[in-house]
């Protein structure tokens, strides 16, 4: 009886394996589970190899290339690469704007709530806590942007009037999203402006660090939800069409750093961990909505 139990057991366990076998190998084509990865040399979409050269920066698009192979010109072209090789890391935080009041038509009376006030300072006293030593601050010239940074500019150390203001960073549309959504369907002249103006803002702001730079630089921009997604997806070589798949909230800090060699990773996206929950918003308070 053992004997015969254990060869029972044997069969069904047997019979299981095969007919496994035969589901996974017998089944059609689109049945079956493929692997998520790839090889990463040879990727199936060919938009996910890395562009090294993305801000136009990669030493070797910099200097002329070698015209022959004499010893003087080897030794230029050396010389040439090694003047325009950086070997600094550019740290990029990105911090939005608190809540706000959607009131009046024009933007001077889109000011922040008193919940946006309290969510700068939350964001100004992490700001503190990182340490950083902070090389430039860029701020949109949009209101609720100043006042988050006005806020801000207390809780850490740095000068005021050195401060920039920049225009490229305020609020828009820079691109239709993929999905499209309903509830929001900017006029195509509005994508056609605004992303023409806040691609530029990226393309000023985001490159690897200048060949003259000594040491790590840290650059401070205080914006806006949809120029802050924007960001990222380009950063990243992301479809920048993604962009309104992610949140971040008021006042949130989002952390991108950019190699030597041009890599980009994102050390936090819409981080805002620091602040108690129930200031966590990412969205114009309704009873705010168009009032005048």
């Amino acid at each position: 009886m053992v004997v015969w139990s254990g060869v029972r057991k044997f069969s069904v366990i047997a019979g299981a394996g095969l007919g496994a076998y035969l589901y996974q190998h017998i089944r059609p084509e689109e049945r079956q589970a493929h692997a998520s990865w790839t090889n990463s040399d040879k990727p199936v979409n060919p938009y996910a190899i890395w562009d090294s050269n993305w801000d136009y920066r990669n030493p070797k698009h910099l200097v002329k290339p070698i015209k022959n192979d004499s010893p003087q010109e080897e030794n230029r072209y050396n010389n040439d690469i090694e003047k325009a090789t950086t070997r600094s890391v550019r740290h990029i935080i990105l911090v939005r704007h608190g809540e706000y009041l959607d009131a009046g038509e024009t933007d001077d009376t889109h000011c922040l709530t008193q919940k946006g006030s309290i969510q700068a300072k939350y964001a100004g006293k992490r700001l503190r806590e990182l340490g950083v030593k902070w090389d430039k601050i860029i701020v949109s010239t949009m209101t609720r942007a100043q006042e988050t940074a006005e806020i801000i500019l207390k809780e850490i150390e740095f000068e005021p009037k050195k401060v920039v203001n920049c225009s490229y960073i305020r609020e828009g549309a820079p691109i239709p999203p993929q999905p499209p959504v309903g509830h929001w369907r900017p006029q195509e002249s509005q994508f056609f402006r605004d992303g023409a103006r806040i691609e530029a803002a990226f393309r000023r702001y985001f490159h690897r660090a200048f060949p003259t730079d000594k040491k790590d630089t840290y650059t401070l921009i205080v914006g806006h939800g949809n120029v802050i997604r924007y960001f990222v997806c380009r950063a990243l070589q992301f479809p920048p069409e993604a962009w309104l798949r992610i949140n971040v909230n008021h006042a949130s800090i989002t952390w991108l750093t950019i190699q030597p060699s041009g890599n980009v990773t994102i050390k936090c996206l819409g981080d805002s961990g620091f602040m108690p929950s129930e200031y966590l918003t990412n969205r114009i308070p309704s009873e705010a909505k168009n009032v005048v």
